[in-house]
């Protein structure tokens, strides 16, 4: 594997903070971006934050009629569940520790961004993590369940996905479209002047690669490069005969804020020129709610079965005392997605707290 310190001149963007000053330059310098749409209507049908210090939420609506909860801890070093029948339910529902970082070896260290995928019958997690002694050589790894529950059975380590070069990368998901399955996740590039750019391939089953892996993405905005050039945290919705695709740019601070990639539902997803990227970010940081840094989402649908409800993570405050990946107060939320009259998202702004931090519900 390439250790972090073989790429000096790109290091990744968690090896060390730029200085509140250089951020606020390079936003400084930004184009002005365009305003979101007021806060989404119904948005206080949802409690947030809803759960409290869990950064890079993922949640999918089962064929149960329930919601499974996943997100990355502040420890980082499990991976959890949490399931409800009611959105607002995972906020007090009960959490369970299904797996466990290593204590040595690969899968020792910075357990992130978990996802939990039903793939064929079965349980598939796509998860980041990097050897015990080794804590940057970040890659992208699966597990795997064949029980109906994924509470239940055994969640078997199917190894690394391996992709064109040992590279820090994460924040994989996975999609199908038209019959074919798909990975798009976030890796550097080596000899690229960016920390992680966005690619995809098709799968030949959950956890292996097959044919040419595409790049859909690389920052090169202004707002993509605020302290660091980041693409990463994909995720993908279908609809209105369209795919779109967000991610999220910048650093883990408050300049972290979301992009949207765009392609035809009948083009070829693996040609890039299929993809358009909009020029200014979809969902950013809200002075008015006291949001700030929303970002690695993910879509489900509400209770009624069929409105789209958007999932993140943001901090409540502006201000971070050291590197952003220490301070744990990243918490999941939720609200709707609106659209517009010709069919693509509107994200608004993150929405208020409704309850204070520590409350008890």
């Amino acid at each position: 594997m390439s250790r972090a310190h073989d790429l000096p001149e790109v290091p990744s963007r968690r090896l060390m903070l730029k200085s509140a000053a250089l951020a606020a330059g390079a936003l400084a310098a930004a184009p002005a971006v365009a305003r979101a749409a007021p806060a989404t209507p119904g948005a206080a049908l949802y409690v947030n934050p809803l759960v409290q210090q869990r950064a890079d939420p993922h949640i999918t609506r089962h064929t149960d009629g329930r919601y499974y909860f996943t997100a990355t801890v502040p420890e980082y070093d499990r991976i959890v569940l949490r399931r409800a029948r009611t959105l607002n339910g995972l906020a007090t529902a009960a959490e369970s520790v299904i797996w466990r970082a290593h204590t040595t070896g690969p899968m020792g260290a910075h357990i992130w961004a978990p996802e939990l995928h039903r793939v064929g019958g079965k349980w598939y997690i796509y998860f980041a993590s990097a050897p015990a002694e080794d804590v940057w050589a970040i890659r992208i790894w699966v597990l795997e369940n064949a029980h109906q529950d994924p509470f239940q059975g055994t969640w078997a380590e199917r190894g690394q996905i391996r992709t064109a070069w040992e590279t820090f990368s994460l924040d994989a998901t996975t999609f199908k479209h038209r019959g074919t399955r798909y990975l798009v996740w976030a890796q550097h590039e080596p000899g690229m002047d960016n920390n992680t750019a966005l690619w995809i391939s098709k799968m030949a089953n959950p956890w292996t690669l097959t044919g040419p892996q595409v790049r859909l993405s690389t920052p090169e905005l202004d707002w993509e490069c605020v302290g660091y050039k980041v693409n990463e945290g994909p995720y993908v919705l279908q609809r209105h005969g369209r795919v779109f695709l967000t991610y999220s740019a910048g650093a883990t601070d408050r300049h972290y804020c979301m992009g949207l990639l765009t392609a035809g539902a009948g083009s070829d997803l693996m040609d890039a020129r299929s993809w358009s990227k909009s020029p200014v970010p979809v969902f950013t940081s809200d002075d008015t709610t006291h949001q700030y840094g929303p970002g690695h989402n993910c879509f489900t649908v509400a209770e009624d079965g069929h409105s789209d409800v958007l999932v993140y993570h943001a901090r409540p405050y502006k201000e971070i005392t050291g590197d952003p990946l220490h301070d744990p107060n990243r918490h999941t939320r939720v609200q709707r997605l609106g659209w517009k009259p010709d069919g693509t998202p509107d994200f608004g702004v993150p929405v208020a707290d409704t309850v204070q931090a520590g409350e008890v519900r």
